[in-house]
């Protein structure tokens, strides 16, 4: 009869990280300053970040803003405080606004460009390699998480999407590395479950399943 792993065979199981990864979190999140924002390990970008998001997402989707016309109203806004702060600087004795040359160094907006332009090559080559074939695991992955996307997409707007996309982004991964151990443990132990009623289903349904006779090829003479 067949044997499967008891429930004190579970726990003594060696726990394994979450998806099968070998290096820490913030390895796996590309190392730099991407990851530290995403791991709040710069509270102050992070936390600005995520109120900016949020800030966006409650002008669109609830107080639904045009693009234009928040842009416009940005600009004025900008513009009325800038103005007095500059005419105010004279009566009230304040330093008035250093206005600088060069608001982007050219610099940043290559180095940013660069990133970005490295990171979609990246996501390109490797859409191109799963869809050719080449990791049969990650092709239906990828097949069924679009397909999952798009009946999601049918009922919730774009923008909330981007939204909470983003949030999970800014929250999941540093919730994971600050209770890194309590998730590995469960997510392993879910594995091994899953794993138990896929043997249990395989010897009772599976291969009681009656398969025609195995015709054997007959060798060409010649």
């Amino acid at each position: 009869m067949p044997t499967f792993e008891t429930d004190s065979e579970d726990e003594r199981a060696p726990v394994e990280k979450l998806f099968g990864r070998e290096r820490p979190i913030h390895d796996v999140l590309g190392g730099g300053k991407v990851a530290d924002v995403l791991l709040w390990r710069d509270k102050r970008v992070s936390a600005t970040l995520l109120t900016g998001i949020s800030v966006i997402w409650f002008l669109f989707e609830v107080v639904e803003y045009n693009m234009v016309t928040l842009l416009c109203h940005i600009f004025i806004t900008t513009m009325l405080l800038i103005f007095i702060w500059s005419a105010g600087a004279d009566i009230f004795k304040w330093t008035p606004p250093d206005i600088p040359n060069t608001i982007l160094r050219e610099s940043t907006f290559k180095e940013a460009v660069s990133t970005f332009h490295a990171k979609l090559n990246e996501f390109l080559s490797k859409f191109l390699y799963i869809a050719c074939g080449n990791d049969p695991k990650n092709f239906f992955l990828a097949i069924i998480s679009f397909s999952i996307l798009s009946m999601i997409g049918n009922y919730i707007s774009s923008l909330n999407l981007l939204f909470f996309g983003l949030l999970c982004m800014e929250t999941l991964p540093f919730l994971y590395e600050r209770y890194e151990e309590e998730v590995d443990y469960l997510a392993g132990r879910v594995t091994r479950r899953v794993r138990k009623v896929y043997k249990k289903v395989d010897t009772k349904v599976l291969e009681k399943i009656p398969r025609g006779p195995v015709k054997e090829k007959k060798s060409k003479k010649f």
